[in-house]
């Protein structure tokens, strides 16, 4: 998701005073420290407050047990809100500008994954409800502008990625095609109508958007050609830019849609990039039953059930591989040829991630087989160091882990025992900042990137909320 890599290195022995439990030795009882302090921004410098986000981190607090992980819920769930979240109304509807952090622009992805987990908590918060609505109605308006686009400015105010060759607008950050950035804004609708029964949000501003997204989904399917989407940008990173001037690796044409970026906003080697390509097989099946319920569009979601039918018909005969240790797994890149990339990136979707994306049953043998693969060394970026082991990416570097990937891992696991190992994990990785972070070297925590990482934050939020629903035992014990 981020273009701009932010390293930051702390020396864990000068610094434990000031960083907290997380950063002292182990000799030190935690019953002799003082009660960690909160670091939330003072109310009156949050962005947005929500009464019901409020009383869950006091309801969940209050269970668990170890005072850091209590500690580290307590900063991160509200995180999003407390510092991303620009809300304001425009022509009496609300409108919601969400950045991802440290860097001022909002990506459709990170945008919809921040704001998820309040979703369960907009029956009981009307302002909350209004938030979630804006994020909905912004990103209608940004699929509209440029369906291609992965990350938005708040206006037309330009970017320092103006100079990359493709068809930069004002009003866009970048403009790197990922095929998740269209997902995840239906996902949040769909889920939004679910949850609440609201179906304001979809207007015909919305409904044009859909049917903007389902054209560029067909169009990037490349049966007639390469599309009009090309990018190339003067860098010395060569997954910055796409090759074959800016169009992309060849594909042959299969069903299957393509995607130059991976959600890491790295290029992918095979455009097929298939955790995305299932994720919109999902995504088409969520706005076929939007078009035809709320909507009474028959036409449009005649359209959206085709084309999921013609990419999970694809995804069933080109992205199955038989690997001689784990079996039939998925890979994680193909084109068409018949080669394949066999590995799994941090960011969300992942092959990872297919069940929390609703993409795929967590019990499902090929997905297991496939995890089984990915949390593996047999997977070039799954890595195994002196304070954790998890799942990086090109996107960093070789031996950095994300947390995002151990938050994921426990996200979709069914073994309490690897949900406490991922716990554990987090908890001792922080660097005593109390934030979740983009990665960090294996052998050494306080080697880390991005200290303001709202999403990371947030999905650590949402973790610690459902394992308190459905294994509170967990919580119950000192990682």
């Amino acid at each position: 998701m981020i273009t701009r890599r932010r390293f930051i290195k702390i020396n864990g022995v000068a610094a434990t005073a000031s960083l907290g439990l997380g950063a002292l030795p182990k000799w030190v009882s935690a019953a002799t420290m003082p009660a960690f302090e909160s670091h939330r921004p003072k109310p009156a410098d949050r962005k947005f407050t929500s009464k019901a986000v409020e009383a869950t981190i006091q309801k969940v607090k209050a269970d668990i047990k170890d005072p850091e992980i209590a500690w580290l819920f307590e900063n991160c769930y509200p995180n999003t809100l407390d510092t991303t979240v620009n809300y304001s109304e425009k022509d009496g509807k609300p409108d919601t500008f969400v950045i991802t952090g440290d860097i001022f622009a909002m990506w459709m992805r990170d945008s919809s994954a921040q704001v998820w987990p309040y979703l369960p908590l907009i029956k009981n918060d009307p302002e909350l409800k209004k938030m979630i609505q804006g994020v909905l109605r912004r990103q209608a308006k940004c699929v509209l502008i440029d369906p291609y686009a992965n990350a938005f400015n708040e206006g037309p105010t330009g970017s320092e990625w103006d100079s990359d060759v493709t068809d930069m607008k004002p009003e866009l950050h970048e403009r790197k095609w990922e095929i998740d950035s269209l997902c995840y804004p239906v996902r949040l609708a769909y889920n939004y109508w679910k949850t609440s029964g609201d179906t304001s949000f979809f207007d015909a501003e919305w409904q044009k958007a859909g049917k903007t997204i389902l054209d560029t989904f067909k169009v990037q399917q490349r049966k007639n050609g390469k599309g009009p989407y090309h990018f190339q940008r003067k860098t010395e990173t060569a997954s910055d830019t796409a090759p074959n001037r800016g169009y992309g690796n060849p594909v042959k044409p299969v069903g299957l849609i393509c995607s130059i970026f991976r959600p890491s906003d790295d290029a992918t080697i095979y455009p097929f990039l298939i955790p995305s390509n299932y994720f919109a097989v999902t995504s088409l099946r969520q706005m076929a039953e939007m078009f035809s319920v709320i909507g009474k569009d028959a036409a449009t979601a005649a359209e959206c059930k085709a084309l999921a039918a013609e990419v999970d018909a694809a995804l069933k005969k080109y992205a199955v591989v038989n690997h001689p240790k784990y079996g039939k797994i998925i890979p994680f890149e193909v084109d068409g040829y018949g080669n394949y990339l066999l590995m799994d990136d941090s960011n969300v979707p992942s092959l990872l991630a297919l069940p929390y994306l609703d993409s795929l049953p967590v019990t499902d043998p090929l997905y297991q087989n496939t995890r089984r693969f990915v949390l593996s060394l047999d997977n070039p970026y799954f890595f195994k160091g002196k304070v954790a082991e998890g799942i990086g990416g090109p996107h960093v570097g070789i031996d950095f882990i994300w947390p995002m990937a151990i938050t994921m891992r426990a996200l979709t696991s069914t073994d309490k025992l690897e949900i406490t190992r991922c716990l554990h994990m987090l908890k001792n990785t922080h660097a005593g900042t109390g934030f979740m972070h983009e990665g960090f070297h294996k052998d050494n925590a306080n080697n880390f990137t991005r200290k303001w990482f709202a999403w990371a934050n947030t999905l650590f939020g949402e973790l610690i909320v459902k394992t308190h629903a459905h294994h509170p035992e967990l919580l119950q014990k000192i990682f």
